[in-house]
């Protein structure tokens, strides 16, 4: 079952439709489905070819196996170098086909001037005769090779595409559950689809969660360091940042305290992160990103919030075969854990929202001292494209959550908030399930609102 890349297969299309060659990337994390992508666009008489980690020669004489499929005899020669076989296949064809490489960042590595080389074929326009798609996992060095002003291949693409995880609404039509249960799948699976692959094949959640993640034969059981394998010589420093994160320490100071290193050595490492989509650096509502101290640091991607959150703390149990004993206790804390991926949720839902006809900037959250001095927090802040409301929101997931409660904490927070400026304010509450009634002046909103707006 292939799930939504609409825009992405139009781009792709509407690229590989033009009579001009064409110099097309392709890059984002593994497992998101850059190569199924492909293979649903291209036409039959493309050339398509995977990447491995063999000597350069073996790669080259692959290549021109793939090639003489297209080109009947082209695998005889023997080609040194990638620019001969890339010239060669030029000259050879008869009409325009697409040459797509796969992992790319492969034959890089073995072969740092070929970046150069392509450069050399796009500025001599020595491909004229095929398209050209270049894919890869490892971001950082596709994003470098393309889109770094120093990069051989800078400026010189037709079509650059980042394939990123997708939505929650996505995977739910994809597993076929209910709005609710969404929620909870997307707190493990996030926005991956070959996860979402891999949950469909096991039995229910419990036993998904069980025979992939955390029994130590699994297909995830070490999946962050496939990850981070792509992109980092060492792992070591990313693992310990994100474990301590999923073991509550949100703090940058705190972080770099744990770590025993000044917090300056740690900002490479944490924009890495940031850009790979695993962590998210939150500020309050208002605060500029460049001069507060009042950063924290939270895993954004929730299998990997999972998996540092669960897993890593009790990996020793896990090596002696105790994930029924050690599923037992995530069970017992799962909803507490899920209360902030539903919250993260909420927040990104809100540009998406229409109340009063009014519309929003992105969603922050809030914590600091209110016009009563005393210390609080709230979940949803976030102003009007016209800057005159803001849309105060408290999120709850819970069975227990009473409306009534509810709407008496968010007129408290309103009435408390140290940055109203004179604003109109639109309450919202987010809730698991509706329990009673809510006054007409606060919008409430549940699973089946939040998933459908994030389709």
């Amino acid at each position: 079952m292939f799930v939504n890349r609409e825009k992405e297969i139009e781009r792709l299309n509407r690229s590989l439709e033009k009579e001009k060659p064409q110099l097309i990337v392709v890059y984002g994390r593994r497992r998101c489905g850059k190569s199924t992508l492909l293979r649903r666009v291209l036409p039959k008489s493309s050339i398509y070819f995977s990447a491995d980690k063999r000597v350069v020669h073996l790669q080259i004489a692959s290549l021109a196996k793939q090639i003489d499929i297209i080109i009947p005899g082209f695998a005889k020669p023997v080609y040194p170098d990638w620019e001969s076989i890339l010239t060669s296949m030029n000259t050879a064809l008869k009409k325009p086909v697409t040459l797509c490489i796969d992992e790319f960042p492969y034959l890089v590595k073995n072969s740092p001037e070929l970046p150069s080389v392509i450069q050399k074929i796009a500025d001599n326009n020595a491909h004229r005769n095929y398209h050209l798609i270049l894919c890869g996992s490892s971001q950082q060095m596709m994003y470098s090779m393309v889109l770094d002003k120093t990069s051989p291949l800078y400026g010189r693409c037709d079509e650059i595409l980042r394939i990123k995880p997708l939505s929650i609404g996505n995977m739910k039509d994809f597993l076929s559950v209910s709005y609710r249960d969404a929620v909870k799948e997307f707190g493990v699976w996030g926005g991956v689809p070959r996860y979402w692959e891999i949950r469909k094949q096991s039995g229910n959640f419990g036993e998904a969660v069980k025979r992939n993640i955390l029994d130590q034969n699994g297909v995830l059981y070490e999946e962050p360091e496939r990850l981070f394998s792509d992109e980092l010589r060492t792992s070591v420093q990313a693992f310990s940042i994100l474990s301590l994160i999923g073991a509550g320490v949100h703090r940058l100071s705190e972080i770099a305290g744990r770590l025993g290193k000044p917090a300056t050595q740690l900002s490479r490492m944490l924009g890495f992160l940031i850009n790979q989509g695993y962590i998210r650096r939150e500020v309050p509502f208002g605060e500029s990103v460049r001069s507060t101290k009042k950063s924290l640091y939270k895993i954004d991607d929730p299998f990997m919030n999972f998996y540092f959150t669960f897993l890593v703390p009790n990996k020793s149990r896990l090596e002696f075969d105790l994930k029924d004993q050690v599923w037992e206790e995530i069970e017992k804390k799962y909803d507490q854990y899920l209360s902030e991926i539903w919250e993260e949720l909420c927040r990104k839902a809100i540009s998406f929202i229409e109340i009063e006809g009014k519309r929003f900037y992105p969603a922050s959250r809030w914590w600091g001292s209110g016009v009563d001095n005393k210390t609080m927090e709230i979940d949803i802040v976030a102003e009007s494209l016209d800057k005159g409301t803001l849309l105060i929101g408290e999120v709850k997931w819970s069975d227990k959550t009473s409306l009534n409660q509810l709407v008496n904490l968010l007129n408290t927070k309103s009435s408390n908030i140290p940055f109203r400026k004179n604003r109109k304010i639109i309450k919202a509450g987010f809730v698991k399930e509706k329990i009673g009634e809510a006054s007409q002046d606060t919008v409430i909103f549940t699973p089946k609102e939040i998933v459908k707006l994030l389709r």
